[in-house]
């Protein structure tokens, strides 16, 4: 018999007790740091991932909640190349309380030595945030500062564009300062954690995300995840009276 993982074993029990709470009775829209770090000089030429969470409660109380992810990656010659998607979805005694979507896609160009250019554009249209849809472009410079077997940390700035579309008043255009974090940790060869910040400055408002993510690799393809998302908005439309949503999810990933 082979020995038993006993880190699998342990982060899968946190997991399965988590998955116990209501963990999806809430939920929100983060979109932080997307930069896919460098790729291994092994790395396929495309690859992808998409991660599925659903829940589906009845009785007293009748609800479901869904979330879907997907990232496709590509390489060509020294740039990185990486299109997201995402859908998020609650509703309870059938009226739909979060209903959210994001697309992005994002290039990465490689300079000599831990450095890099970065490019990307956004689009997000969240029901119940006070915006219609908001629409972003953000360019700039990174510094991969670690980069071994255990551990990387990216850092990146640059200056940006964003198009808020609002749905009581007028539409407003807004210069971004953008910055941003991805710190991973792999503490052992069956698991990691990922943490993702950025930091949206313009003269109405700060938007500031978090993604805190713990993956355990069941094989080769097939993983559990467990993450925590935070967005903060300093200056909300009127009519939205919450500045920070949280979601905790837990979700099977796979990846090809």
């Amino acid at each position: 018999m082979p020995k038993p993982r006993r880190d699998i074993v342990a982060i899968v029990r946190w997991i399965l007790l988590l998955a116990c709470w209501p963990l999806w009775l809430t939920a929100a829209y983060a979109n932080p740091f997307y930069g896919p770090p460098p790729p291994p000089d092994d790395a396929p030429v495309f690859s992808g991932d998409a991660e599925l969470g659903f829940t589906h409660l009845s009785g007293n109380t009748n609800s479901q909640t869904l979330i879907g992810k997907t990232l496709l990656t590509w390489l060509t010659g020294n740039f990185t190349y990486s299109l997201r998607g995402e859908v998020r979805n609650v509703t309870k005694d059938d009226e739909t309380s979060a209903e959210q979507y994001l697309v992005s896609g994002r290039e990465r160009y490689e300079l000599d030595g831990p450095h890099y250019l970065f490019g990307f554009a956004r689009w997000e249209k969240d029901r119940f945030a006070g915006y219609d849809q908001q629409l972003s472009a953000i360019g700039g410079y990174g510094r991969q500062i670690l980069e071994n077997d255990t551990h990387t940390l990216s850092l990146e700035a640059g200056p940006g564009y964003r198009h808020d579309r609002l749905r009581e008043y007028d539409d407003e255009r807004l210069m971004v300062t953008y910055t941003a974090l991805d710190y991973r940790w792999g503490f052992s060869d069956y698991a990691d954690i990922q943490q993702e910040m950025s930091l949206e400055y313009t003269d109405q408002n700060t938007t500031s995300r978090s993604l805190t993510a713990l993956t355990a690799r069941l094989n080769s393809k097939l993983s559990l995840r467990l993450s925590h998302e935070i967005k903060h908005n300093s200056q909300p439309p009127d009519d939205t009276n919450v500045r920070t949503d949280t979601t905790t999810s837990a979700s099977l990933l796979y990846r090809w």
